[in-house]
C-alpha cells in the first residue's frame, strides 16, 4: 500500500471518528471496523463447556519486544467458515457487560471479513469482533503501519494491543490464530458522559479477545451451516 493511500485512509478514519461512525482500514492505518451497536442477531449455540467456564482473567502483558519475537502459536485455529456471533457465549457476554443482542456484519477494510458487534448500554462501550482470513497479524507491524503495537499473550496465542496515534476513544487487539489469519477485536467508547481512558479501553479489548480465544479453543459448534465443515 502506498504512503499516499495510507495518509488518505488515516485522514478518513479521523473524519469518521468525528462523525461518530467508526469506519477504518486496519491495514496499516490503525483502526478497523464499523461498529454497529443496535439491532440484533440471535447468538447460535456453542459447546456447553465454553458456557460453564469462568470468564478468563485479564492477560498479563509480555515484556516489550519486537513483533517478530512473539511466541509461536500453540496450535492453528482457522477462522474460515466460523460464525462471529458465536465467539462469545451468553455467559461470557454477561460477564463482559454486553446487554444488547449481537449484530452481525462485515468489515470492508479486510475484504468483507465477517464481524459481530456488541454493546454495553449502561457503560456505553461497545466491541466489534472481525474474523480476518485474508491477512495475518503482521499487517499491524509492517513498516508502513501507523500504529503502536504492544505484544501480549492471550490463551497461549501471540497477540498485539494496538493503539492508533491521535485516537483516544478506541483500542484494537489482534490475535494470531492461524497462518495468514487473525482475530481483530475493536473496543470503543460509545458516548459515555465520562469516557473510559485509552488504557481501560485496551484492557476491555483484551478481555473480549481472551474470551473469544477461549471459545475458539473449547467449542466446535460455531461454524456456519454452509461452511462445508
Amino acid at each position: 500500500m502506498s504512503a499516499s493511500r495510507l495518509s488518505s485512509v488515516a485522514a478518513g478514519l479521523r473524519m469518521a471518528t468525528m462523525r461518530g461512525r467508526m469506519t477504518a482500514r486496519c491495514l496499516l492505518a490503525g483502526l478497523s471496523g464499523v461498529l454497529c451497536l443496535l439491532g440484533g442477531c440471535a447468538v447460535l449455540p456453542t459447546r456447553e463447556a465454553a458456557d460453564k467456564g469462568p470468564i478468563p482473567p485479564e492477560p498479563v502483558p509480555l515484556p516489550e519486544r519486537e513483533a517478530g519475537m512473539l511466541p509461536p502459536r500453540p496450535t492453528e485455529l482457522s477462522l474460515r467458515g466460523l460464525r462471529p456471533c458465536g465467539l462469545l457465549t451468553e455467559r461470557q457476554r454477561a460477564g463482559l457487560g454486553f446487554d444488547r443482542d449481537p449484530l452481525p456484519g462485515v468489515e470492508e477494510g479486510f475484504d468483507n471479513a465477517v464481524t459481530c458487534s456488541y454493546r454495553n448500554s449502561r457503560a456505553k462501550v461497545g466491541a466489534r469482533l472481525a474474523l480476518v482470513t485474508t491477512e495475518g497479524m503482521s499487517v499491524w507491524t509492517s513498516d508502513t503501519a501507523q500504529v503502536r503495537a504492544t505484544p501480549v499473550e492471550l490463551g497461549g496465542f501471540p497477540a498485539l494491543v494496538i493503539r492508533t496515534p491521535g485516537l483516544r476513544l478506541a483500542c484494537n487487539v489482534a490475535v494470531d490464530t492461524a497462518e495468514g489469519q487473525h482475530l481483530d477485536v475493536l473496543y470503543r467508547d460509545d458516548g459515555a458522559d465520562r469516557p473510559a481512558t485509552l488504557d481501560q479501553l485496551c484492557s476491555g479489548a483484551r478481555r473480549v479477545a481472551g474470551a473469544a480465544v477461549r471459545t475458539l479453543r473449547e467449542s466446535g459448534g460455531i461454524r456456519s451451516p454452509d461452511s462445508g465443515n
